[in-house]
């Protein structure tokens, strides 16, 4: 009997063996289907993920300029245009030159920066040198000679005619009729000798400077010219002037002399007739004369080149 119970039990153990086996791979299949819906739906809640924190990259500082007043607009807020710059330092220039009228100690200081022979500035006239310069310059390039206003000294030597002999007589020569008979005197070109240190001073001055200082004395000119009633540059009076001596030729006859009062004049009426400044340029001899003609033409095209921004 027990041996048949036992039989029973062992074959009842089999067959729950075979019927649960079914069922457990059943569960499983459903488990994992439930998982995969879990997994893809919408339906639920997504699960908090693991997050690592990583440093974040600290952000490069900008420096801003500051600016004093809050209420400026960013439109305001703009680089300053580099043509300001430029009229600050012209400002800075001109501020930087004295008065019209106290002017000369400026120019004193200045003048023997630019010759070599500063014993002959002693041939300059010391006291309102800017409007003499600009005075006598106007009435140069107008044909006349105001010597009141020459920005030099008078020569210590006078003018003179060719002497011969001992006793110091003149040359004379007698022309015209009886009636109108008039002595023509010879012309001593050592007489143009009294004018060879003024072109030495002026043959000692380097150009490049000359032009400089007087670019940078030019608000003093241009006021002293303003003075006289113009209103147009200077620069155009002066190059006139510079002009007139350099389209100056010398005649090719002799320059004879008579002297129908006090004060000589040219024999010749051609000569005679030309305006006093091209009879004072006759007068400073051939040699004097080439020598000028040839420093003022050097700063003539300087100063044409500054005029035209030509560098």
């Amino acid at each position: 009997m027990d041996n048949l119970n036992q039989a029973t039990d062992e074959s009842s153990q089999q067959s729950l063996k075979k019927t649960s086996w079914p069922l457990i791979v059943f569960l499983i299949i459903v488990l994992i289907a439930i998982v995969f819906a879990w997994q893809f739906t919408g339906n639920k809640n997504s699960p908090t993920p693991i997050i690592v924190e990583q440093p974040e990259p600290k952000p490069i500082p900008v420096i801003e300029p500051e600016i004093e007043k809050d209420n400026i607009s960013p439109e305001s807020v703009v680089e300053k245009p580099e043509i300001d710059i430029i009229e600050e330092e012209v400002v800075l220039i001109e501020s930087s030159l004295p008065s019209l009228n106290k002017s000369d100690d400026w120019i004193k200081i200045k003048l023997p920066e630019i010759t070599w022979r500063k014993e002959l500035l002693a041939l300059i006239v010391d006291n309102d040198m800017i409007r003499r310069f600009v005075v006598f310059t106007d009435n140069f390039a107008q044909g006349s000679v105001v010597y009141e206003h020459s920005p030099f000294i008078l020569p210590a030597v006078k003018f003179a005619v060719q002497t011969v002999g001992d006793n110091g007589q003149t040359i004379v020569q007698s022309t015209g009729t009886a009636q109108g008979q008039k002595n023509v005197l010879q012309w001593d070109e050592n007489t143009s000798k009294r004018f060879s240190v003024y072109v030495d001073l002026l043959r000692s001055m380097d150009s490049e400077s000359l032009v400089q200082w007087y670019l940078e004395a030019k608000p003093l000119i241009n006021e002293a010219y303003s003075e006289l009633g113009y209103e147009d540059d200077f620069t155009n009076t002066l190059q006139d002037a510079i002009t007139r001596v350099l389209d100056m030729e010398l005649p090719k006859s002799s320059m004879d002399l008579i002297q129908p009062s006090v004060m000589y004049k040219f024999a010749n009426p051609e000569l005679e007739a030309l305006p006093d400044s091209d009879k004072l340029l006759l007068r400073l001899g051939k040699d004097n004369l080439l020598v000028i003609k040839s420093v003022l033409l050097e700063i003539h095209e300087k100063i044409a080149q500054q005029k035209n921004g030509v560098n």
